[in-house]
C-alpha cells in the first residue's frame, strides 16, 4: 500500500471519527411546539425576546459529548446563532407604523431547561437571557432543550403604531403562539394564535379592529353551513326580497344582541352552554323547514326570525370568542363591525338563494312541490345534526348552581340581555304594524272610487 493512499484512508477515518462527535438533526416536524415571547418597545429600541423548543429548529448541527449524545454546553453558541439566523429572523415581520422594520441586532441567544419558568413576564425573561449560562457538566439531549433569544429592533420611537407578521408555522405541525406586548406605559395585551394569522395589529386603531373584524363577520357567515340554512329556509317559500327585509332584520338584530351580550360575560360559562347552543340552532332550521312544509302563511315570520336569531347570535359569539384579543380597545367597535361583515355576507347570498329558487317554480315544478321538496332536503341534513348534537349534548351532566354572588350577577345579566330582546321586539312589532298600516292606506287610496259630481 503506498504512504498518499495511507494517508487518504487516515484522512477519511480521522473525518468519520470528527464526525461521531457531532450531531446533525435533521427538521422532522414535531407534532406540538408552543413558541412563547414579548414585544416592549422603549426609546428608539423595540425589544424582542422568544423562547423556542430546540426540537423545532431543525437543519442545525450541535456537538456532542458521552455515549448518550449529549449537547456539549461548552461549544453550544455558534449553533444557537445559527438557529436564530435560519429559523427565528425570518419568522419575525415586524413593522412600525406600516413600514417593515430591518434585520435586527442578537443581543443574547442561550440554551434553557426544559423545567424554566422565567418566561412568565418580560423582566424575569430579560434578566433570564442575559444571566449566567447554564453550567457546562448539565446532562442534556438536544430534543430537550429550550433556546431564548434576545433581539432589538431599531424603531422611530416607542409610541408608534406596531404590527408583526409571524411565520412560526414551520416549527411544527400544530403551533401554538402565546405573545405579550407590552406597551409603555406598562399595559400588557396578550394574545395567543395558531399556525401563522397574518398581520396583527399589536395596538389597532379604531378602522384597523373594524375592517378586520367586518372581514371575519363576512367570511364567517359564508363558511358557516348551518346559518346558511337558515338563511335559505327564510328564502324558499317568499323569493323576494323586499319581503325578505323585514324577516332579515329582525335577525340581524337579534343576533347583534346576544352576540355584544356574550361578548360582555352575559351568557352562561359552563361547558354544557356550547353544545346546547349547536343543538338549538339545528332545531331551528329542522322548525323553518317545517313550517315552509306545512304553513300556508308567512306574514309573521319576523317574529319567529326573531326569537332563532337569539340563538344564532351565541353561536357567531363562540366563533368570534378566539378573536376579540385582535379587538384591542376597541371591543364594542369590532362587535359591530362583525355583525357588518355577517350583514354583508347575507346580502350576498339571499340574492344567490332567490334566483335557484324561482328557476325551480319557473322551470321545474309548481310552488308548492319546490317549497316541500326544498324543505324537505334542508330538514333532512338538519335533523341529523339536531340528534348527532343532541348526543353531545345528553353527556354533559346539569347541577343546580351555588346560590352565591356569582349566580346572582349571572341571573341579573341575564335579565338585562332578556329585557334588551324585549324592548328590540317591541320596536320591531311597532314598525311592522306602522308598515302594515302604510301599506293598506296605500291600497286603500289606489282603489277609491272618485265621487261623481
Amino acid at each position: 500500500m503506498t504512504r498518499r493512499r495511507l494517508s487518504a484512508i487516515c484522512a477519511v477515518l480521522a473525518l468519520w471519527l470528527g464526525l461521531g462527535t457531532v450531531r446533525s438533526v435533521a427538521h422532522d416536524l414535531p407534532a406540538d411546539v408552543i413558541v412563547l415571547a414579548f414585544l416592549k418597545p422603549e426609546g428608539r429600541t423595540l425589544h424582542v425576546l422568544v423562547r423556542v423548543p430546540l426540537r423545532a429548529m431543525g437543519d442545525v448541527t450541535y456537538a456532542t459529548r458521552g455515549p448518550g449524545g449529549l449537547v456539549d454546553l461548552a461549544q453550544v453558541d455558534r449553533p444557537l446563532r445559527d438557529a436564530v439566523t435560519l429559523w427565528i429572523l425570518p419568522a419575525l415581520r415586524l413593522y412600525e407604523n406600516g413600514m417593515r422594520l430591518d434585520t435586527p441586532v442578537v443581543r443574547n441567544a442561550r440554551l434553557s431547561l426544559p423545567m424554566d419558568r422565567s418566561f412568565l413576564s418580560h423582566d424575569e425573561a430579560a434578566a433570564h437571557i442575559a444571566g449566567p449560562s447554564v453550567p457546562e457538566d448539565t446532562q442534556i439531549e438536544w430534543n430537550q432543550g429550550l433556546m431564548d433569544v434576545a433581539l432589538d429592533f431599531a424603531i422611530q420611537s416607542d409610541r408608534s403604531r406596531f404590527a408583526i407578521d409571524p411565520l412560526f408555522a414551520r416549527l411544527g405541525v400544530r403551533v401554538v403562539t402565546a405573545l405579550r406586548f407590552v406597551s409603555p406605559g406598562g399595559a400588557v395585551r396578550a394574545f395567543e394564535f395558531t399556525g401563522d394569522p397574518g398581520l396583527i395589529p399589536l395596538d389597532p386603531s379604531g378602522l384597523q379592529a373594524a375592517w378586520r373584524f367586518v372581514q371575519l363577520g363576512f367570511v364567517h357567515i359564508l363558511h358557516g353551513t348551518d346559518h346558511l340554512l337558515f338563511l335559505v329556509c327564510l328564502v324558499i317559500p317568499v323569493r323576494r326580497f323586499r319581503a325578505l327585509v323585514p324577516v332579515v332584520t329582525a335577525f340581524a338584530v337579534a343576533h347583534s344582541i346576544t352576540l355584544i351580550g356574550s361578548a360582555f360575560d352575559l351568557a352562561p360559562g359552563g361547558l354544557w352552554f356550547a353544545p346546547l347552543i349547536e343543538t338549538l340552532i339545528a332545531v331551528s332550521i329542522v322548525y323553518m323547514a317545517f313550517e315552509n312544509m306545512l304553513a300556508g302563511r308567512f306574514d309573521h315570520r319576523w317574529m319567529v326570525a326573531f326569537g332563532f336569531g337569539l340563538v344564532h347570535g351565541f353561536g357567531f359569539s363562540f366563533a368570534l370568542r378566539d378573536s376579540l384579543q385582535f379587538a384591542g380597545s376597541h371591543l364594542l367597535t369590532s362587535l359591530l363591525s362583525f355583525n357588518i361583515g355577517v350583514e354583508l355576507g347575507q346580502l350576498l347570498i339571499l340574492p344567490l338563494a332567490i334566483l335557484p329558487m324561482r328557476l325551480l317554480v319557473r322551470y321545474a315544478a309548481s310552488e308548492r312541490i319546490a317549497t316541500i321538496v326544498v324543505s324537505a332536503l334542508v330538514a333532512h341534513t338538519a335533523w341529523h345534526w339536531m340528534i348527532d348534537r343532541g348526543s353531545t349534548l345528553s353527556r354533559f351532566s346539569f347541577t343546580r348552581p351555588a346560590m352565591d354572588a356569582t349566580f346572582v350577577a349571572d341571573v341579573l345579566g341575564w335579565l338585562l340581555l332578556v329585557a334588551i330582546a324585549g324592548g328590540a321586539f317591541w320596536m320591531l312589532s311597532a314598525l311592522a304594524s306602522w308598515a302594515d298600516g302604510r301599506k293598506y292606506e296605500v291600497q286603500s287610496t289606489k282603489y277609491e272610487v272618485p265621487e261623481q259630481s
